[in-house]
């Protein structure tokens, strides 16, 4: 709670709390402030002292009003000025859900979109509100990941052995390390994935897979289905690639194929991005009936299917993907080994149909030139040697003691789940606006990822994503319960 002191007053404390978390892009663009009265009874503080925070918040451009509605946070991208001075808000009526301000702010608050969506994701990893598990981590537990120290162990054997100076002095592979292509085709293989080394391309990251073959394959303005609720990253970065986002609702068997059907026709769509296995943020799979009439889809409208298969590594091998049906004729598969093995290792890869090899290898050089190659190497080794392959049946298994735990521990709390959970990631549904219960919990010192986040255009939601490996406090669930 905000306590006075002689040099810091209540409310220079609470709107510097507002301003560095609008700063640190966890209170993203678009986001609604909590009402006065809502705001002085989490805080512990009178109603004057939030008005008083609020009009420091406006002075400063940070956050702008809407008569009857509120207070929204500002996109700090945009060029605005300052508030008026004098901005009081003392015609506000106290008791009412929403501020009045005296004066009208020129515009309104224009819901946020996908880019901003994503950067309050990405920035939420970097900006931990407290050493507690966060419940809306992208990533598994540091402890599970520390396990595969077979990693760093091959690093030293190769670096002991002359692949550091190797590697270092000469720009490597372009396609990447030939033994690492070697190793994934044949594990491209267990999956019925007809991948040959020279239809692989290493990346660093999955992430960077998908924006190589957006950049390869599509140009400003071309139309791209998406998955909604999807990746917010990908959002973000076809809108900044210039693209016309196009959402496709996504359910337990795969996206709405009557909607998907629809926008073919009216839009002749160039590309769709796809999480066929342990789809984020749901953890639903595809269902080989839904691939099948997708692939009729891809082939009779024409356009390309990216399958971002990042959750591979902690899916049944048996589960469907669409580059198995298809052959990679219209498909091109995409992986990475950061969720289960260390995030700031940025080694991923793409196996495409061989008439877009080259195309892709020369966006890849354009922007990057190679891939580290000592790193490259290393992974092969533990491929090889089957360390990777045991190092992802312990994740399965503690994922799955941990998946049972979060699960009860939601429910105890008074939660639902809008999907079978299954996977790394739990869609729980809150029953109240999570972009609000951000904020509450923000204040226990957790972060939490809203619904609305996953979203193409930020809308009120009562959902959120959790992280079943980081959700196994009572503590967390304590605090959410006595938020909702």
């Amino acid at each position: 709670m905000l306590t006075r002191t002689p040099d810091r007053t209540l409310t220079d404390q609470l709107a510097e709390r507002f301003a560095e978390r609008i700063r640190a892009r966890l209170l993203p663009a678009g986001a609604r402030l909590p009402s006065v009265r809502e705001c002085a009874r989490q805080q512990g503080v009178s109603p004057h002292t939030v008005v008083a925070a609020y009009d420091k918040l406006l002075a400063q451009g940070l956050v702008q009003a809407q008569r009857q509605r509120g207070f929204f946070v500002r996109d700090l991208g945009q060029k605005v000025a300052p508030a008026q001075e004098g901005q009081a808000l003392a015609a506000m009526d106290m008791g009412a859900a929403v501020p009045t301000l005296q004066g009208a702010l020129g515009g309104g608050a224009r819901a946020s979109g996908s880019r901003i969506n994503a950067t309050a994701l990405i920035r939420g990893m970097f900006h931990q509100p407290s050493a507690r598990p966060q419940p809306g981590a992208g990533v598994l537990p540091m402890a599970w990941l520390q396990e595969a120290r077979f990693l760093p162990a091959a690093v030293r054997k190769l670096a002991a052995g002359g692949a550091l100076d190797q590697g270092s002095f000469s720009y490597g592979e372009p396609m990447g390390d030939a033994g690492l292509r070697a190793a994934l085709a044949r594990r491209l293989a267990d999956r019925q994935i007809p991948a040959a080394p020279q239809q692989i391309i290493t990346t660093m990251g999955a992430t960077q897979a998908l924006d190589i073959v957006s950049r390869a394959l599509l140009k400003a303005g071309d139309p791209v289905l998406v998955e909604e609720p999807g990746w917010s990253v990908e959002f973000a970065r076809l809108d900044a690639l210039g693209m016309r986002v196009l959402p496709v609702p996504r359910g337990p068997d795969g996206p709405d194929l009557e909607v998907m059907a629809r926008l073919c026709e009216l839009h002749s769509p160039r590309l769709f991005v796809s999480v066929s296995v342990l789809h984020n943020p749901t953890g639903y799979s595809l269902s080989p009936a839904s691939a099948h009439r997708i692939l009729q889809l891809a082939q009779q409208h024409d356009f390309y299917i990216a399958e971002d298969d990042t959750y591979g590594h902690i899916a049944p091998e048996h589960a469907t993907r669409l580059s198995a049906l298809d052959g990679l004729a219209r498909t091109i598969y995409v992986s990475g080994f950061s969720k289960i093995l260390a995030p700031n290792w940025r080694i991923g890869y793409l196996a495409a149909p061989p008439h877009l090899v080259e195309r892709l290898l020369d966006t890849k050089l354009l922007s990057t030139l190679t891939t580290p190659s000592l790193l490259e190497k290393a992974l092969a080794l533990c491929i090889e040697q089957g360390q990777l392959r045991r190092h992802g049946e312990r994740i399965r298994q503690a994922l799955a003691q941990a998946r049972a735990r979060s699960v009860q521990l939601a429910l105890e709390a008074g939660c639902t789940f809008a999907a079978e959970p299954a996977g790394m990631f739990g869609w729980v549904d809150t029953g109240v606006d999570t972009d609000v219960l951000a904020q509450r919990m923000l204040d226990e010192g957790y972060l939490i990822a809203p619904g609305a986040l996953f979203h193409a255009t930020r809308q009120p939601c009562t959902l959120m994503r959790i992280n079943f490996g980081t959700t196994q406090e009572p503590a967390f669930w304590r605090a959410l319960r006595s938020s909702l």
